[in-house]
């Protein structure tokens, strides 16, 4: 089956009344921050997408993607894959949406003076958010995983008399 690349630009509402469905790819390399963020994107993104109307009435995307990063590993220093997951459901602000009033679920999205957003940028945004905070290959992989990580030696602490001595003395008095 052939890939299809996903649009770049998105109407949501237009795309939320025709109830429309995007499976496709956004290719890597035009997902600069998110190479930045990693030591490399290693395949293109895999996403669904599904456009549609709640039950209040909101316009809502909700979706799935999924793509391969590199990642460099905090515990000994070398790059390991990575596989990026993430799920998503925005809807837009639009001129009658209050943000205090919407699902805690939904993520608002700004639109463009044409309605329309960078879906490209959001599934950067998701990814960046979904990458580890501290990144390491799995224990059973990792080269440094079994060694001791210790760096100089702690000196013991110094053996000072307890100050409330001298109250012990008195009450025994």
């Amino acid at each position: 089956m052939q890939k299809v690349k996903l649009p770049i630009k998105i109407d949501p509402v237009r795309c939320a009344a025709k109830r429309l469905d995007y499976v496709g790819i956004a290719e890597a390399d035009k997902l600069i921050r998110l190479g930045e963020s990693t030591v490399g994107v290693l395949t293109d993104v895999e996403a669904a997408l599904s456009f549609g109307i709640d039950a209040q009435g909101l316009t809502i995307m909700q979706g799935t993607a999924h793509t391969l990063v590199k990642l460099e590993c905090q515990r000994c220093n070398e790059a390991f894959e990575y596989r990026c997951e993430i799920e998503f459901v925005y809807t837009p602000l639009l001129k009658n949406t209050v943000v205090d009033e919407l699902p805690e679920a939904y993520e608002p999205i700004e639109l463009d003076e044409n309605g329309e957003f960078d879906l490209y940028e959001v599934l950067e945004d998701e990814f960046i958010l979904a990458l580890p905070i501290v990144p390491m290959h799995p224990l059973d992989v990792c080269p440094q995983a079994g060694r001791s990580m210790t760096w100089g030696e702690i000196e013991p602490a110094d053996e000072r008399p307890n100050p409330f001595a001298v109250l012990n003395g008195l009450k025994n008095k």
